[in-house]
């Protein structure tokens, strides 16, 4: 059964998916409209433990100053060409989802269309799972080539 955290911040959804992080062990998979400084490092730390990391990235995304260094810091790039970081990009993303093999998480959006990140479902239950590894696919699969240079720190 899924789990509604009601009047979430958007800090308390970055605990669950820093969770959603530590419990994965064999993918990561997200489509996120904005990407908290604070997530960086704990996602580079298991993707450098060989678990998977697919995302799909909105083309509006909001994206910390030193998002850039830290990456460069964490030597992502070279997660990337070993093919344990795959990304892509939509011209908008206004559900959020993060999940791992087991457990899931969705945030919808707000009455003006724009993600919301502070209210969140959040469950391991393998249907709530489904549908989120069903949408993530849908989402990838509708999804252009990833332009760094489409990025605004």
């Amino acid at each position: 059964m899924a789990s509604f955290l009601e009047e979430n911040t958007s800090r308390e959804s970055l605990t669950h998916w820093k969770s959603i992080y530590k419990n994965a062990n064999q993918y990561i998979y997200e489509t996120v409209s904005e990407i908290p400084l604070d997530k960086i490092e704990p996602l580079v730390k298991r993707v450098k433990k060989g678990i998977k990391y697919h995302y799909v990235l909105s083309e509006s995304a909001v994206i910390p100053k030193g998002r850039k260094s830290l990456l460069k810091e964490l030597e992502f790039d070279g997660l990337i060409e070993e093919g344990l970081v795959e990304r892509k990009m939509k011209k908008t993303v206004q559900v959020v989802v993060v999940l791992n093999e087991k457990e899931a998480s969705v945030a919808f959006p707000n009455i003006d269309g724009e993600s919301d990140i502070t209210e969140l479902f959040y469950s391991n239950d393998p249907m709530f799972h489904e549908w989120c590894l069903d949408y993530f696919r849908y989402c990838w699969y509708g999804s252009d080539v990833f332009r760094e240079s489409k990025i605004k720190e």
